[in-house]
């Protein structure tokens, strides 16, 4: 049973991680648009968004915990970037991920304090960081450990699809926005 158990630990962790940290994103997204949701419906967008972005790190946490534990990594490489001694570069993108992850979660903590003039557009900056720290978690995690099987491979193309898919319609709605159109 603790066999069975480590091994869903070490390969389950990432994947609770980058699957919890995807539908962050896409809550994310969701609880900004206004033409398919109420104020209602995106205060709760945002809880579910909030929530299973504690629960993204909560993984990721447990994620270094079990390598370290393992001996897959060391301490060092996962708080000082591109210092692995195996897969520098695919375990520095897994550390600087977590770090962006932790500094957007920490934005996202501290909105209140970023509501003066102008303050919003710099947060909305700093919180952004999440787009390029869940690119670099998607390559990481599916580099950086053993093969991917076919359905993981499956299963992260479906994550990106999704994001991608998310964000265009974002991007869409926006330059509608801009050009005077209905939100």
């Amino acid at each position: 049973m603790a066999e069975r158990t480590q091994e869903f630990l070490d390969f389950g962790a990432g994947v609770l991680a980058l699957v919890s940290l995807t539908s962050t994103v896409l809550w994310g997204l969701a609880a900004t648009d206004r033409r398919l949701l109420g104020s209602a419906h995106r205060l709760l967008a945002q809880g579910v968004h909030r929530g299973l972005a504690v629960a993204g790190l909560g993984f990721l946490a447990l994620h270094i915990w079990v390598k370290v534990a393992e001996d897959r990594t060391s301490p060092t490489a996962t708080t000082v970037p591109f210092t692995d001694n195996t897969q520098p570069v695919l375990i520095g993108l897994g550390t600087l991920a977590g770090y962006l992850f932790v500094a957007v979660a920490v934005t996202g903590a501290a909105r209140s304090a970023f509501t003066g003039v102008g303050h919003s557009r710099l947060w909305r900056t700093l919180h952004m960081a999440a787009y390029p720290a869940w690119g670099a978690a998607l390559v990481h995690g599916l580099h950086a450990g053993r093969p991917a099987a076919g359905w993981v491979t499956a299963a992260y193309a479906l994550c990106l699809s999704g994001v991608a898919l998310a964000l265009t319609l974002r991007m869409r709605s926006r330059q509608r926005e801009a050009r005077g159109g209905r939100p």
